[in-house]
């Protein structure tokens, strides 16, 4: 078990963060706990919380970080521009891309969601490893 003791950080300070989670699905939760101990104060804390476990499942169903024995690297980045979350995974077949998800269809959402709630997303690597990042301005035009 983690136990973290937030400690108050400077205004305007960076702050960088990285753990890496076994590739099992309960480690989802364990992501969302991290993150949301980590920004506990940050504004759309609910948005960069739902984005990152799209990020984690998509990892895990994805590549080969959700087979026995694999693993994937969260990190979280703030500072006074935002926040930035990334999943780093053991890469596989294909490459994240949006798709048109059937209405009714139970999956297909994931990056869907990404690109809704956060300012942008991108991902680089390849079958080997790839890293998805999403980012959050501090501060958010109103609707």
């Amino acid at each position: 078990m983690l136990l973290a003791i937030p400690v108050p950080a400077e205004v305007g300070q960076p702050m960088y963060w990285c753990r890496e989670f076994p590739g099992r699905t309960d480690q989802a939760r364990a992501v969302r706990a991290f993150a949301a101990h980590l920004l506990t104060d940050v504004p759309g804390l609910d948005d960069i919380l739902l984005v990152l476990n799209e990020l984690v499942v998509n990892a895990l169903r994805h590549s080969r970080s959700g087979e026995q024995g694999g693993h994937f690297t969260v990190e979280v980045r703030s500072d006074v521009a935002g926040v930035i979350v990334s999943v780093r995974d053991e890469g596989g077949a294909g490459r994240p891309r949006l798709r048109d998800a059937d209405p009714l269809a139970e999956g297909g959402r994931g990056l869907l969601t990404v690109e809704a709630l956060a300012a942008t997303w991108s991902w680089k690597g390849d079958a080997h490893g790839r890293t998805v990042r999403a980012t959050f301005p501090a501060h958010r035009p109103a609707p």
